[in-house]
């Protein structure tokens, strides 16, 4: 049985739309924003990258397959909010544990449903992402300039560095399933588990770190390479993580970023980020892959993105050699990877671990391998030609 109680979505810009409680009763306050998968809601709700977002899902129908234990992305549900057209009456999945309505009542998350998603999709492709509140139960009985008010005085995403909201507070360690090939440390800054698995799957001891660790705490370990993940929150707010990896990067150590990860190496290169009008989120995103002209299909979650030109390779201005952008956006252009050209580091804006999405990019997984395995036959050359 649907929720009748009313609930009521209002944007930063004054619009407002009336629907139905979903979830938990009350309010919350968060940067709206809109996601394009069709399936995979429980690891969008799941992605840390979400925190501090109202996510509003554009497909219609959500809730059909319930929720479970297996697809959870990390520890909790992390969006602020949640919008969805018509939330399913019944759940039904084989792998099905317990219906998503009461996992978000569960973890406190407030939502709404019955309001006409395509059209917030489109005020916000136009208007752009903006700050937004759900108001139900004893709040949606405020005044329209009180909610108004109480959005206008929540925080904007621009500025805001979240990573110490959705990290590990302790370190702890994946064993690299197989054979062991090397080791790496992953600054959690909102990393999903799937990419943890796809470390350990390629023979990597994953060493999970906390984001408030320095660069000697890294060094300190021996590890084989530098893992920075997905995360939330403003790049210009992660300075410390920035100086980090520049430090690690002129230690010789190699590096692979994903999303927030890209972001931060494209700032320890020197270069500017900006915010996204409306970002890129969903697992229907087209990305070209320069070096073989190959289109990928490819799961986002991003509101900010690094500047650089796309169509040729340019000096480091922090000086580390020559990079080149490997990716970009066949939707807006937008830099989707970078590639160090002096340096053994390169990151792309995408997951490509895709959970959900397509597999499209996991060959990436791969090649950061192929990097380690690389270094690891360098330094014993060097070595054998040094006993010698």
């Amino acid at each position: 049985m649907l929720a009748t109680e009313p609930a009521v979505l209002v944007l930063e810009d004054g619009q407002r739309y009336v629907g139905r409680a979903y979830g938990a009763r009350g309010r919350t306050l968060g940067e709206a924003v809109f996601a394009t998968g069709m399936t995979g809601y429980q690891e969008t709700l799941t992605d840390p990258s979400y925190a501090g977002q109202i996510v509003l899902q554009t497909a219609p129908h959500i809730g059909n397959t319930g929720t479970n234990d297996e697809d959870m992305e990390s520890r909790q549900i992390w969006v602020a909010g949640y919008v969805v057209r018509e939330p399913s009456r019944v759940v039904s999945n084989f792998r099905a544990q317990r219906s998503l309505d009461d996992d978000l009542v569960a973890q406190g998350v407030v939502g709404i449903s019955g309001i006409d998603t395509r059209a917030v999709t489109r005020h916000i492709r136009s208007a752009g992402a903006m700050r937004a509140g759900i108001f139900s139960g004893e709040d949606f009985d405020l005044s329209d300039s009180e909610q108004l008010d109480l959005v206008l005085a929540g925080a904007p995403m621009a500025g805001r560095n979240l990573s110490a909201e959705v990290s590990t507070v302790e370190p702890y360690t994946l064993p690299a399933v197989g054979e062991k090939v090397g080791s790496v440390a992953v600054l959690d800054l909102g990393v999903k588990k799937s990419t943890l698995e796809n470390l350990a799957a390629r023979g990597l001891d994953v060493h999970v770190l906390p984001q408030q660790v320095s660069a000697q705490d890294v060094l300190g370990l021996g590890v084989s390479a530098l893992f920075f993940s997905n995360g939330p929150g403003d790049p210009q707010a992660s300075d410390k993580h920035v100086a980090l990896l520049q430090e690690t990067l002129r230690a010789g150590l190699p590096y692979f970023g994903i999303c927030f990860g890209n972001q931060l190496l494209g700032r320890a290169l020197g270069l500017d980020t900006y915010k996204l009008p409306f970002g890129h989120r969903g697992i229907n995103q087209p990305v070209l892959d320069k070096r073989t002209g190959r289109v990928e299909i490819t799961a986002q979650n991003h509101g900010f993105a690094v500047k650089a030109p796309i169509d040729a390779e340019f000096d480091s201005p922090a000086g580390f050699g020559r990079v080149e952008v490997s990716h970009f956006s066949l939707n807006d252009q937008v830099v989707e990877g970078l590639n160090c050209l002096d340096l053994n580091a390169f990151s792309v804006q995408y997951h490509p671990e895709a959970a959900a999405g397509p597999h499209d990019a996991n060959y990436l997984f791969d090649r950061f391998l192929d990097m380690i395995r690389a270094q690891h036959s360098a330094a014993s050359s060097t070595e054998s030609q040094e006993n010698n």
